[in-house]
């Protein structure tokens, strides 16, 4: 299976996973429940809409809702509260790669896990994202993520793996699950992860690199030789 909209998760990148990682959960490592009862359902007056592949139904909604000084954190378009915003952006596209990012951002800037003028917890907006498009794999990641701050390893180490099946042939989407592997403390899975993006022509460096610093970096096993041929 094919992962699409995996450009996004370049900004995920460039978004300090290790930053995400070494700072305390807010609010307490236990697991809440989470599912429609709690989080609510989908339908919304305007959408919802795939953030991969209906962007042009989400122009609006960000001209008016989430422009750059909402995605910095800075101010709010239509209240004095940024997470308005972006809970009115989610509403409409539940797997808006970039409001979920902001929405992880502003928990950690408030130290707050619901923040004000949000109708739901931050969990429930990542669970809401992969509840509307399973398969896509950055949310999976954010979630992930999110899951490894707040000490619920487990459930981490879960999504990825969901979210290795739905990698499919995506080399850059195997090197970023194998840079979360690395960060929870599971290198063989990042070496494999390695090795499947290497082997698919992804030619970064940055996972491989972490991997040789830790001492964890192996080369790939040769490809077995082909059977000579019987002789006639």
């Amino acid at each position: 299976m094919r992962a699409r909209g995996n450009q996004s998760w370049r900004a995920v990148c460039r978004w300090s996973i290790a930053g995400l990682l070494a700072t305390a959960a807010a609010g307490g490592t236990h697991a809440q429940a989470v599912g429609p009862d709690v989080c609510g359902p989908l339908a919304n007056h305007y959408g919802p809409f795939d953030y991969r592949t209906q962007k042009d139904k989400l122009a609006i909604v960000e001209q008016y809702h989430f422009d750059a000084g909402v995605e910095a954190l800075v101010r709010g378009m239509t209240t004095d509260k940024i997470g308005g915003d972006i809970g009115y952006t989610l509403l409409t596209s539940p797997n808006h790669h970039r409001a979920l990012m902001a929405i992880i951002r502003l928990g950690e800037k408030l130290n707050n896990w619901h923040p004000p003028q949000m109708r739901y917890p931050i969990e429930c907006y990542l669970e809401r994202g992969l509840r509307f498009r399973p398969d896509d794999t950055v949310v999976r990641q954010l979630y992930a993520q999110w899951l490894s701050k707040r000490g619920r390893r487990d459930e981490a180490l879960r999504q990825l793996a969901v979210a290795t099946e739905y990698a499919g042939d995506s080399g850059i989407t195997h090197h970023n699950i194998g840079m979360l592997y690395l960060d929870v403390n599971e290198p063989a899975k990042a070496l494999a992860q390695a090795h499947r993006a290497k082997a698919l022509g992804f030619e970064g460096s940055r996972l491989e690199d972490r991997l040789k610093a830790a001492g964890s970096w192996q080369e790939p096993a040769p490809s077995p030789a082909a059977a000579p041929a019987s002789s006639s």
